[in-house]
């Protein structure tokens, strides 16, 4: 994607905030972009058996409760005056970038915390409501400090209000296995990427929060692993038609996370990466991992599948333009962009995937 027309056109892309209610409107808006908040057949999620991975399942419940992360998000003493002096020295825009970073981690964050409480209250079976509070702890413990560190421009989100007002998707259950697992485990590509760039380079790091990624991106991969065992203890969720949705979720989360993140050019730049490089960098961990659950795997090296990407950031664009303009050739062109859209993931859902088979450990560790 041109760099210039991505720096044009950031505040077209991701809109301003400069007050608390602007920063809630955002977090309550849905988009195709945005992180959405869902719910599910909790009857049938009452009936998952995970005795086909019993050994490996207690041994990870005995994780979650030794609680290594329990001590982990306080903000320190430095914590303020890094903050002052880091965002003085930002531009107004990398300023927005940064905060619809925020904006936007937080509300994934609190995704995961409602739908797991949700699913906790509305189940009997054991097992799985002890996993679900345990990563609804861990996500409830992360939104907060976000949201700590937003009240800090005096942009802090009304959780609550965030609940009742913000639209809710219904998933099925193997469509909340497939999205959630690669968004845990994307989600610890990203943080952890970020960390590494930022631990090789401590002069880039504009805000303090970054050096609190590494543990909390270990509670998203812990988090991941637990639908890794859901999904091999119930073997038919990774076989015949169902490979066809594992496609699907793969694509449109990368697709997503890539059309995103090319809206934040600004930011990256400013820990030293690049937009594209940046994503592929995630994309290859994600890809890395994920081999321990999915039997196929997208082919990211794919001239296609890189002009496929590039293709729907360009119209995200384009779409955000014709938004602006409005009135009638506005809506056209919106129609328009939106019909190429869909081909060009077509195209991209065509494309020859990678097949493999599981290997017999289905844990992995989180050594990126």
């Amino acid at each position: 994607m041109n760099t210039a027309l991505e720096f044009d056109h950031v505040e077209m892309l991701i809109g301003t905030v400069s007050n608390a209610a602007e920063a809630n409107a955002k977090a309550t808006r849905s988009t195709i972009l945005t992180p959405r908040f869902y719910t599910t057949d909790f009857a049938a999620l009452d009936r998952l058996d995970v005795s086909p991975v019993r050994q490996e399942w207690d041994q990870m419940m005995q994780e979650y409760e030794g609680d290594n992360n329990h001590d982990h998000f306080q903000r320190d003493a430095q914590f303020v005056d890094e903050v002052r002096e880091g965002m003085s020295k930002l531009s107004p825009e990398l300023r927005q970038e940064f905060l619809d970073f925020l904006i936007s981690s937080l509300t994934s964050e609190f995704s995961g915390c409602i739908l797991y409480n949700e699913v906790r209250k509305n189940i009997r079976n054991t097992d799985i409501r002890q996993l679900m509070t345990y990563m609804a702890r861990d996500e409830s413990r992360h939104a907060g400090f976000i949201n700590l560190a937003l009240r800090d421009f005096d942009l802090g989100i009304d959780l609550g209000n965030l609940k009742r007002n913000k639209a809710y998707t219904f998933f099925k259950p193997k469509y909340i296995y497939y999205a959630t697992y690669l968004s845990e485990k994307i989600g610890y590509a990203r943080y952890i990427t970020i960390f590494r760039q930022l631990e090789r380079h401590p002069e880039l790091r504009f805000h303090p929060i970054f050096r609190w990624f590494e543990r909390w991106c270990n509670d998203e991969f812990r988090h991941g692993e637990s639908f890794a065992l859901l999904m091999r203890a119930h073997p038919h969720l990774l076989q015949g038609a169902n490979k066809l949705w594992i496609r699907f979720f793969i694509l449109a989360v990368y697709a997503t996370m890539y059309v995103r993140d090319h809206t934040r050019p600004l930011m990256h730049k400013a820990m030293g990466l690049q937009s594209t490089d940046y994503d592929y960098a995630v994309f290859r961990i994600t890809s890395d991992i994920a081999r321990q659950v999915f039997p196929i795997e997208v082919d990211i090296d794919h001239p296609v599948f890189r002009r496929c990407m590039t293709r729907l950031a360009e119209l995200s664009v384009e779409s955000a333009a014709a938004k602006a303009r409005g009135g009638l050739i506005g809506g056209l062109k919106r129609a328009y962009c939106a019909t190429l859209a869909t081909l060009t993931f077509g195209r991209l859902y065509l494309l020859p995937v990678k097949q493999q088979e599981l290997p017999p450990q289905i844990r992995v560790q989180p050594t990126w």
